[in-house]
């Protein structure tokens, strides 16, 4: 169980979680990027505000990546996908071939 100690937006805590660490400390360095260009690009001086802002910034950027993922794995064949094709396809000769 990692521990982190965050000192943002001019709040102060400690918080856990189940991952280490090392990777809490990125997700923070992470947010802290995005919050800082929130508040460079935005202007906004409000903590809740830009926290709010970088929280929706960051759904948009999860959003995109997971449509993106989506896409994908739709037009990108995998092998289980082309071999389920020569099978479906396969079935259809045999069937066609019993008909004629």
């Amino acid at each position: 169980m990692g521990k982190l100690q965050i000192e943002l937006l001019g709040a102060s805590f400690s918080a856990q979680a189940s991952e280490d660490d090392a990777y809490l400390a990125k997700l923070l360095s992470y947010y802290k990027e995005i919050t800082e260009s929130i508040k460079n690009s935005s202007g906004v001086k409000d903590p809740l505000k830009i926290s709010i802002l970088s929280g929706i910034a960051l759904v948009d950027e999860l959003y995109k990546e997971k449509q993106k993922s989506i896409f994908l794995s739709k037009s990108v064949p995998t092998e289980d996908d082309e071999k389920a094709e020569r099978i479906a396809q396969s079935i259809i000769e045999k069937i066609s071939g019993a008909l004629e």
